[in-house]
């Protein structure tokens, strides 16, 4: 009732509807809403772009998959200079290996895992050596890498919170520090790859949770800072887009379920018992099966971040639902969210 008359000012937007599947909650018509100020549907407006993007080059982390993979392609049709940060390069496994057959001199492969500070600062000197004007510097960094997993804090190991931790948040706090430089000679762009639940908690997500809400106040220091320098700082905040990013397959799910609760201690196996253990995994095999399968409003996101002469602070590429639901979970009191969407 309350979700329902909080959204009646909202009425006056445009949704175009799409079965989607909630957990719990049965198919409902959402998939992309608009403002009035947006067109097209779920995409930004392009009225002032920055010029000479030939001549202007981009580095992107994460992009043997996914969102990374699908930007790389889309910045170079765009005609940008794509330096393709991928972890998978040196196997010649994964997106790099696509990338590199596209045989463009705009297109360039970079071996990169964010966690190791010897391969992000060769990276940046393989970048500074190849750009056609070091000087004039890099012109965007986007910071996409990262990785997922589920679990209750009492189910999740300090190894698997520290894993997450090291590449979406301290991944990203380092890469950034080490291209800094190149881009405040160009005075450009730094865009991180956040999350809805980097606004919003979640049960079984903490481990996730916490980086990003990091990455956020991350962002939000960087931002200040980089005013003064001429270095715009925007956060992309995607929804559910896990049926396109394939980042849990059902073997994955069990996987990480079987290996939880191996290595669970013993009192909290006899607490909780396995039917409770499985029917928490359950609910993440059904939540992991929904989402969109486009993710198109991400890229025009990052896209338009990195083109436009105003970029925004954050964009929020997310179906209607989830938009609602986190303007509600950080707006309204907590006792008010908790009981419409946790307990």
């Amino acid at each position: 009732m309350l979700a329902t008359k909080l959204s009646r000012p909202l009425l006056n937007f445009s949704v175009k509807a799409l079965n989607f599947k909630d957990p719990g909650n049965g198919f409902r018509p959402v998939q992309r809403f608009c403002f009035p100020l947006l067109s097209p549907c779920g995409s930004r407006s392009y009225a002032s772009e920055v010029d000479q993007i030939g001549s202007r080059a981009v580095l992107i982390t994460g992009c043997d998959s996914g969102f990374g993979f699908a930007l790389a392609k889309h910045l170079h049709t765009k005609g940008f200079i794509v330096y393709a940060g991928c972890l998978q390069k040196d196997k010649g496994d994964g997106g790099s290996k696509d990338l590199d057959n596209m045989n463009s001199d705009r297109m360039r492969t970079v071996q990169l895992n964010v966690c190791d500070s010897k391969e992000v600062d060769r990276a940046v000197e393989q970048v500074n050596s190849s750009l056609e004007d070091p000087e004039k510097g890099l012109w965007g960094l986007v910071n996409n890498a990262g990785i997922s997993t589920f679990g209750e804090v009492e189910f999740t190991s300090m190894d698997t919170y520290m894993e997450v931790a090291e590449v979406n948040l301290w991944g990203t706090v380092r890469t950034t520090k080490a291209f800094l430089p190149l881009i405040r000679r160009s005075k450009g762009r730094v865009v991180n790859i956040s999350s809805m639940m980097g606004r919003m908690g979640s049960p079984a997500r903490s481990p996730y949770c916490i980086t990003k809400f990091g990455v956020e106040a991350f962002s939000d220091c960087l931002r200040y800072e980089m005013q003064p320098q001429g270095v715009m700082v925007s956060i992309v905040e995607p929804g559910n887009f896990i049926a396109a990013t394939n980042l849990y397959s059902p073997e994955r799910i069990k996987a990480i379920a079987d290996k939880m609760w191996d290595e669970l201690p013993e009192i909290v196996r006899k607490d909780y018992g396995r039917k409770y253990f499985d029917e928490q995994v359950s609910k993440m095999e059904t939540y992991c099966n929904s989402g969109s399968t486009d993710t198109s409003p991400v890229i025009e996101s990052v896209a338009h971040a990195l083109t436009s002469t105003a970029p925004y602070t954050r964009y929020h590429p997310m179906d209607y639902y989830w938009w609602l639901r986190m303007q509600i979970m950080t707006h309204m009191p907590a006792a008010i969210s908790d009981r419409l969407y946790v307990y």
